[in-house]
């Protein structure tokens, strides 16, 4: 085994050197010399670096310090500038309006059965178009009764206004010329019996029974001889004015059947553009039913709540500019000029109150309505407006 010296041991030895050596430096003189001095170069105490948090973490915290207030500064700085600037550029009221047309809804006048859709939204239409086409079994019906009455009753005028035919009217004047003869002969008769009865050859009936007939035949021949004129003359006017009524009266309705035969073809009335269908082909629909929605291209405008602190600025005939963005590009708006011609007052719901007596008075909304100054086929309802606008400019206008 290999031992190692006890540390004690030296420990010892070394204590007991340096007692001697003091012991004998003592004993000896001390002199101080150059060349007792041996020429020794002093050890550098080499220093001893160490971690510390505390102090990294406070140096961090002055950084970001130093950081944040570089920051404030700079921002107001950049505030001071925006509110030079801002001072000296005009305000600018900015108001968003929004477009609308003309809408018609087209609904059904008569009940039936969608037969068939010749349009689809998006489609442009013009005046007379056809859009919808309806089977309607039961106009039909109607426009055959109302055409066999109306045969019936143009009979029946024509008769009124013909009178009698060629032959009736011939049977009658035989009549009468017959009724006359015998008229002639029974008066004949009668005077011959007289003159008998006169001469006292007749007895008295004899002759009283050739006058009765006599005044018998001659009401005969009266009566042929007005119905002879009444073939001649034909029907009377009164009863020409009830069969030309009656006739009237069925005109009328076959033009109500064949007006509702032709509501059953719906046509446009507009010139514009489909903007929604509402109904399907095959579906039965009863009077009144919306089918489609078409819109006025032609007519539009914008519509802006404006309060009547800006309202100055649109009065009735009034211009200004507003833009679309929907029809504008990133490098170029899209702007038109629009002319007001309506103002009216919205509800209370829209005016502004204030929360006393000393904050002002009550500032109501009005609902301005301006026309472009050209209809522009893109432009769609619903599409946003911007208007920009200069209050204080206006003041000093109207000063």
């Amino acid at each position: 085994m290999t031992e190692f010296p006890n540390e004690s041991d030296d420990s010892r030895k070394s204590t007991g050197s340096t007692d001697e050596s003091t012991l004998s430096h003592n004993d000896q003189p001390s002199v101080d010399s150059a060349e007792d001095i041996p020429d020794v170069e002093p050890e550098q105490a080499t220093p001893t670096y160490r971690d510390n948090p505390k102090s990294d973490k406070s140096a961090m915290i002055k950084k970001a310090l130093l950081a944040l207030f570089v920051l404030i500064a700079l921002g107001v700085i950049a505030y001071g500038l925006y509110k030079s600037n801002q001072s000296s550029e005009p305000d600018i009221i900015t108001l968003q309006g929004q477009m609308q047309m003309q809408q018609t809804s087209i609904a059904a006048k008569v009940p039936g059965r969608i037969a068939q859709i010749m349009v689809t939204e998006g489609d442009e239409v013009t005046v007379g178009q056809q859009l919808i086409e309806m089977d309607s079994p039961e106009i039909n019906a109607k426009i055959n009764q109302a055409e066999a009455g109306k045969q019936m009753a143009q009979s029946q005028l024509d008769k009124a206004e013909n009178g009698a035919r060629p032959q009736e009217i011939a049977q009658a004047k035989a009549a009468w010329q017959a009724n006359k003869a015998a008229s002639d002969l029974a008066e004949n008769t009668y005077q011959r019996v007289n003159r008998l009865y006169e001469e006292g050859l007749m007895a008295r009936q004899k002759r009283d029974e050739a006058y009765a007939q006599y005044l018998a035949t001659q009401d005969q021949t009266e009566a042929a001889r007005l119905q002879y004129d009444l073939a001649m003359e034909g029907a009377r006017s009164e009863d020409k004015s009830a069969a030309s009524a009656q006739v009237a009266q069925v005109d009328a309705q076959l033009d109500e059947a064949l007006a509702a035969k032709k509501e059953a073809n719906l046509k446009s009335p507009i010139a514009g553009i489909v903007d929604n269908v509402i109904v399907s082909a095959g579906e039965v629909i009863g009077q009144g039913v919306p089918l489609l929605t078409l819109v006025n291209t032609n007519d539009q405008w914008v519509v802006l709540n404006v309060t009547e602190t800006y309202l100055n600025q649109f009065a009735i005939g009034q211009q200004f500019t507003g833009t679309i963005p929907a029809l504008s590009s990133a490098d170029k708006p899209y702007s038109k000029q629009f002319t007001v011609y309506a103002t009216s007052t919205l509800s209370d719901f829209a005016t502004w109150r204030p929360t006393n007596n000393d904050d002002g008075f009550d500032v109501r909304t009005f609902e301005v309505k301006a026309r472009p100054s050209k209809p522009d086929a893109r432009i769609r309802s619903g599409m946003s407006v911007i208007v920009r606008i200069n209050p204080t400019a206006a003041n000093q206008s109207q000063e």
